[in-house]
């Protein structure tokens, strides 16, 4: 699944494709907020990105979506 993560004062968003739930994530949001730390998450190839709490602006969290290739009619 996508997560984007908006960051204070940062131009662009961050995004990753994370194998954890929907429902993980939002409990790792959830709990960093509560403890005023940081947000831990994992990407699918096992990288580990970490932002400070106070720093984040929003999490979006999206399910994976499959993009059509090769020609497609609209």
């Amino acid at each position: 699944m996508e997560v984007k993560i908006g960051v204070q004062y940062a131009p662009r968003e961050l995004v990753l494709e994370s194998a954890q739930t929907p429902a993980e994530v939002e409990q790792a949001v959830t709990e960093a907020m509560a403890k005023d730390s940081v947000l831990t998450l994992t990407d699918e190839k096992g990288r580990k990105v970490i932002v400070p709490i106070a720093k984040v602006a929003y999490v979006e969290i999206a399910e994976k979506s499959e993009r059509p290739f090769g020609f497609t009619g609209r």
